[in-house]
């Protein structure tokens, strides 16, 4: 990042996967509307065969094609009837004979995963040479996992940084008590950073929600002080965080991207996936599970808010004035900024 550029008008590469919506959103034989940076997109799932993806604009009228009627393989426009297959060629139109067809719409190579709706915006060329991300512990059955995402108003960049940003537990005092964070270093690679850290409890009492997290109840000794390591990782353009006791397995394990909503990706849609191990003791977390949503929602609903208002200010005051000091912030500022898109400015 140069001298003077502003981070939140760098757009995301859109050449990685990205996902667009839950699956469970899509029932079989229907098709919805989502977005990526602007871009309408239907997603459709015929009752036999995989979900695909195509523009949300009939090449007839530009009527929503997920205002449509899926029939077979192909998406039937509520309007005129035109109808589209997986591969976004015009197929039918019902007063034409079939060597007259028009020119279909734009498709977007699309899979799903662990529950997940992934398209690829960018170069399709490059689809099947990038990989998938690795979804925290879906597929695992130690870990119960928590599927979550809210739409927040602001630049993507502000979430990266919300989160690699562990010194901002003080604006969470209320809900995890009084927490000393210490950071214990950082790694940078290509596409990468991570920071690692551990905390005291210098006040206040462990939360429920915590405990559920280590599976134990821990008061504020200097026993269960710095005993854990928490690391977070952007590797662009997702985010990952995960807990881990000394010599053991991963007690939390998240996986989160932020999918930019509008064309200027100044709002982005959150699709994160929180994995807990399971205790030893069957069932436990299950009847638990409702304490963890409730204070994880807590959580989230601080930090939304606070980057929304990060947001705000930089919109009333026509770019970025923040002063960061804090080493890894600055080092994942310049990551976003290297891994991100310039706009060509116009005129």
């Amino acid at each position: 990042m140069t001298l003077g550029e502003d981070l939140r008008r760098i757009r995301c590469d859109p050449d990685f996967w990205y996902p667009v919506a839950w699956s469970r959103e899509l029932k079989a034989g229907k098709t919805i509307g989502t977005r990526y940076a602007g871009l309408p997109i239907a997603l459709v799932r015929p009752v036999e065969g995989d979900v695909f993806a195509l523009e949300d604009r009939c090449a007839h009228r530009q009527v929503p094609l997920s205002k449509g009627t899926v029939k077979g393989q192909a998406v039937q426009c509520c309007y005129h009837g035109w109808a589209y297959g997986r591969s976004g060629r015009c197929i039918d139109v019902p007063y034409l004979g079939k060597g007259k067809l028009p020119n279909g719409v734009k498709t977007y190579p699309c899979r799903e995963q662990d529950g997940l709706i992934f398209i690829f915006p960018g170069d399709p060329e490059k689809a099947e040479t990038v990989p998938m991300p690795r979804l925290s512990q879906v597929a695992n059955p130690d870990y119960k996992t928590r599927r979550f995402g809210r739409h927040v108003k602001c630049h993507y960049s502000f979430m990266h940084e919300n989160l690699m940003d562990m010194n901002h537990q003080f604006m969470h005092m209320k809900q995890m008590g009084q927490m000393k964070p210490r950071f214990l270093g950082q790694d940078r690679g290509p596409g990468m950073i991570e920071a690692r850290y551990t905390f005291a409890r210098t006040g206040g009492k462990q939360p429920i929600g915590e405990a559920l997290v280590f599976g134990q109840k821990r008061d504020n000794s200097a026993k269960f002080a710095h005993r854990d390591v928490m690391t977070i990782r952007t590797e662009y353009p997702y985010q990952t965080l995960k807990i881990e006791p000394t010599g053991g397995e991963a007690v939390m394990d998240l996986w989160i991207a932020y999918v930019p909503q509008d064309e200027e990706q100044l709002t982005n849609r959150v699709f994160g996936l929180l994995s807990i191990k399971r205790p030893k003791l069957p069932g436990v977390l299950d009847l638990a599970w409702p304490f963890l949503v409730a204070f994880t929602e807590r959580i989230f609903r601080e930090d939304r808010e606070i980057v929304e208002l990060e947001q705000n200010a930089w919109n009333e005051l026509g770019g970025d004035h923040n002063q960061e000091v804090f080493p890894v912030i600055r080092d994942l500022r310049q990551l976003l900024a290297e891994c991100g898109m310039r706009v060509p400015e116009i005129g």
